[in-house]
């Protein structure tokens, strides 16, 4: 991703025969397609973004997606040219959060760590959206290598980002701490 740019969404189709797009979300912030005002728009193969301004929105039930229409974008052909862009917002454009939320950028590359024992673990490469958040962790090499000595490639372990299993998340000493159920770690 470009730096000073956060990506809220990627328009995957066109919607209908208006030049309404429908975008695949990256963000938990609904007001990003709900709320008419400047997005910028990221082509690919392109390195700056072009502002774009959001006239309107909304949730398509059933298909984690939404819908939305851009000034200037009244026709699908003009819509299917846009197939593939992604939908950025500046990275200081942040929504206030609440206690024990986190933005996901803040979480991606910190160390986890167990709790009982201070054992590093591995570090937060992604967090997917599954009814539960769950923390995508990329395993240390050696935790991979006692597991699996075939194995050179590193291995990635789902653990569920609830309060029971990540009690402690500590943005200022840049650190997770897990206390994971008996074989969670050894499960994915």
């Amino acid at each position: 991703m470009i730096d000073g740019w956060l990506e809220i969404g990627k328009i995957v189709a066109p919607q209908g025969m208006k030049g309404e797009l429908r975008v695949y979300p990256s963000t938990d912030f609904p007001e990003r397609f709900e709320v008419a005002g400047l997005r910028w728009l990221l082509r690919p193969n392109a390195t700056e973004p072009e502002e774009v301004e959001l006239v309107k929105g909304r949730f398509l039930e059933g298909k984690n997606l939404y819908v939305i229409q851009l000034a200037g974008v009244k026709y699908r052909d003009e819509a299917e040219e846009l197939r593939g862009c992604k939908l950025l917002v500046p990275e200081n454009d942040r929504p206030q959060l609440g206690e024990d939320e986190y933005h996901l950028m803040d979480l991606v590359g910190l160390p986890v760590f167990m709790q009982d024992d201070g054992k590093l673990i591995g570090t937060v490469v992604d967090l997917i959206n599954a009814g539960n958040d769950l923390l995508e962790v990329r395993l240390r090499e050696e935790e991979d290598m006692e597991k699996d000595s075939k194995n050179k490639n590193p291995k990635n372990v789902l653990i569920p980002f609830v309060k029971a299993i990540v009690p402690v998340v500590d943005l200022e000493a840049s650190r997770i701490e897990i206390t994971p159920p008996d074989g969670l770690l050894n499960i994915n």
